[in-house]
């Protein structure tokens, strides 16, 4: 059973949420908060798997509710906005949120949101991840650290292929077409980059790969190892 908490400051928002999950067998919602702050004390007392989160809202918002929840481990975030291009979605993504769904998505599209972070994957489509990704890039790569050199020297040449193409948002199915390879092979590749990485998940492997000029918008890939 998927454990779902939702926050937002919409009461009426909140139930339609309920009453849609509440038709799947397999989703049981665990709680509801009205904002950030009620949010990350529901989630440490009802451990959910995921929480639908609103990132406009009064007191601590989403992306501060965001932060404080992925950085404790306490679920994986899906954030619910109205505009494709939220500044806010940029802050949630750095704050560690896992899916990125408009409120105005079909019901059957959210479900399975629901349904594929509860799984360990992220959700943004390839579209919405570059432009986020163009956003992040906008100030320009940070310096790699020692720490962070060390980590990338643990992913095996083949590894390091597969970062780069995460971070242009291609699919399992394009980096197997790519590289030559079967998907179950590239998906046992990705799960070793983000361990050897130490990242939650692809999107936030292709936003390390932004981060630390391993490639750049429109550029392909910048320096390698």
């Amino acid at each position: 059973m998927i454990r779902v908490l939702l926050a937002d400051d919409e009461a009426l928002m909140r139930a339609g949420l309920r009453m849609m999950l509440h038709t799947q067998p397999d989703i049981t919602v665990v709680g509801e908060a009205a904002d950030g702050r009620e949010a990350v004390e529901l989630a440490r007392a009802t451990a959910p798997d995921v929480v639908l989160m609103d990132v406009r809202m009064p007191g601590l918002d989403g992306i501060a509710a965001t932060r404080a929840l992925t950085a404790a481990g306490d679920a994986r975030v899906l954030v619910l906005t109205t505009f494709e291009l939220d500044e806010y979605v940029f802050g949630a993504v750095r704050a560690g949120a896992s899916g990125f769904l408009l409120k105005r998505s079909p019901p059957e599209t959210l479900i399975e949101g629901v349904r594929t972070l509860a799984a360990g994957e992220a959700l943004l489509g390839p579209s919405v991840t570059r432009r986020l990704l163009a956003e992040f890039a906008r100030s320009g790569p940070a310096e790699p650290s020692p720490e962070v050199a060390r980590r990338l020297a643990r992913l095996t040449e083949r590894e390091h292929e597969v970062l780069l193409l995460l971070a242009r948002a291609l699919s399992n199915a394009e980096i197997a077409g790519r590289l030559h390879v079967g998907e179950a092979t590239v998906k046992t590749h990705v799960a070793r980059v983000l361990t050897k990485l130490g990242l939650r998940d692809r999107v936030h492997a292709a936003v390390f790969a932004f981060d630390h000029g391993l490639v750049r918008p429109g550029r392909g890939p910048g320096p390698t190892r």
